[in-house]
């Protein structure tokens, strides 16, 4: 089989909900044709639909490395840059001993995923998360602003903000 072959088969597996599958052909058209940035992103989107991020920002960085001409590509590892990010500040904000790392080092982490993915809605609702939890209730307010202003009808969102305004009341008083 040549590497086309491969991601016929693949696109195949994906109809089927069989994204192992998937996986497995896009690896083995990558073997085919290593040269093939497109291949490499193709790859890179199914790993990150598949949850696994490490193999997805392998594949992304090998295609911007082989063609970094092509808008969706840099994009792409921007947005799985940013989704790294956010888990590693969530990590660190669900962690119980707090005292062991810098409580700003979150809302650093935040705002650099925001910086590569504007449109990431999940990035402003942590940020409002790590800023409530200093007690920095007017910025958490305006992250959450600006994540509603993505997704006005979101009623999780208005929940968030009505406990956030509660919060920044009972900090005033």
């Amino acid at each position: 089989m040549d590497h086309n072959d491969y991601i016929k088969a693949a696109y195949r597996s994906i109809l089927r909900s069989d994204f192992a599958d998937a996986i497995t052909l896009f690896e083995k058209a990558i073997a085919a044709s290593p040269d093939d940035a497109e291949v490499r992103y193709r790859c890179s989107i199914t790993y990150a639909r598949s949850g696994m991020l490490v193999k997805a920002l392998e594949h992304v960085r090998a295609a911007v490395k082989l063609d970094g001409e092509k808008p969706e590509y840099r994009l792409h590892l921007q947005h799985l840059q940013a989704l790294q990010f956010v888990q590693e500040a969530k990590k660190l904000l669900e962690d119980e001993v707090t005292e062991t790392h810098n409580p700003y080092h979150p809302v650093t982490l935040l705002k650099e995923a925001i910086a590569l993915d504007p449109l990431y809605g999940d990035a402003y609702v942590w940020l409002a998360i790590a800023h409530s939890r200093m007690n920095e209730h007017v910025q958490a307010i305006a992250a959450l602003k600006e994540v509603m202003s993505l997704h006005p009808d979101d009623t999780g969102l208005r929940q968030l903000m009505k406990d956030l305004q509660k919060s920044l009341q009972k900090y005033i008083q």
